[in-house]
């Protein structure tokens, strides 16, 4: 299944289609892809909510052409939204770049199209800027530096992508992806490569249009209600990331760290993510 995004086909999975209660768009990050999603996904159908998770694009079998920077991520998901939402409530929960795509959906929406989100492990951008200069954040982000080099798709896909396995050890320490899962997204990962660096190389490329972006993401002010979820032994972002991004998120905001996880909460807690989900659902039907 897949839907026509206005820039190439979106593929997606979904759960209890037409469900009265809402819409959840689910939107995972890197290296990641919707499978991974599925206790999440099931739990939340299971709550009364249509939930549609698409590949974002870059990750096959989604559309692997860009453009990849987040305005277009964010696009990407509105035109989930408007495919799908009907005259229900709609709701997002993005996880890592698709936190990103998130912030950037609320940014454009701005007609209230958007209930309510739930961010995981990505803070609103411009605090995670703030947060490399700030508090070091660029010692655990070395990998987006890399990932600007013409050799890094080879060096990130070499011994059976083992750059992104010691990505997911390293972001989530102490928990390990099944074997299964693991293979099924490298299956995912070597469909869609070297697509998934795209997003990366797109923070700074073309220069004029990152500098535009940063711009017009500085003006604009987000009044949806937002609830943002970090865990504490994250490996990629430090859970102080987050700090003063109310600067930008103007709504009624929820910050919560959660012990006893790492980068991957929702395959590390899907219980707990799917509690705080539909806690903030409920609040705001």
């Amino acid at each position: 299944m897949a839907v026509d995004s206005g820039g190439g086909e979106l593929a997606y999975l979904r759960a209890n289609p037409g469900a009265a209660r809402g819409l959840v768009i689910v939107a995972h990050g890197f290296p990641d892809h919707p499978p991974t999603f599925a206790p999440v996904i099931e739990q939340l159908a299971a709550r009364g909510l249509d939930v549609v998770a698409p590949w974002l694009r870059g990750y096959a079998p989604s559309t692997t052409t860009g453009p990849f920077d987040g305005d277009q991520l964010g696009a990407d998901l509105l035109a989930i939204a408007r495919a799908f939402a009907g005259d229900r409530p709609t709701y997002l929960v993005g996880h890592d770049w698709g936190a990103v795509a998130t912030y950037a959906a609320l940014g454009a929406a701005g007609d209230g199209s958007i209930t309510a989100a739930v961010t995981l492990a990505v803070p609103h951008p411009l605090a995670f800027l703030r947060a490399l200069r700030r508090d070091g954040q660029w010692r655990r982000s070395w990998y987006m530096g890399l990932f600007q080099l013409p050799l890094s798709d080879r060096i990130a896909r070499a011994r059976d992508f083992a750059l992104i396995d010691r990505l997911w050890r390293t972001w989530s320490p102490g928990y390990r992806l099944p074997d299964a899962d693991r293979a099924e997204l490298h299956d995912c990962l070597a469909a869609s490569w070297p697509a998934p660096l795209q997003h990366y190389r797109a923070i700074v490329r073309p220069v004029a249009a990152a500098r535009e972006r940063i711009v017009r993401a500085r003006e604009q002010v987000i009044t949806t209600p937002v609830r943002y979820l970090h865990g504490a032994d994250d490996g990629c972002i430090s859970p102080g990331a987050a700090r003063g991004q109310d600067r930008w998120l103007r709504g009624p905001l929820s910050a919560e760290v959660i012990d006893g996880a790492g980068h991957f909460l929702h395959v590390e807690v899907p219980d707990r993510v799917v509690e705080r989900v539909d806690d903030w659902i409920a609040r705001h039907p």
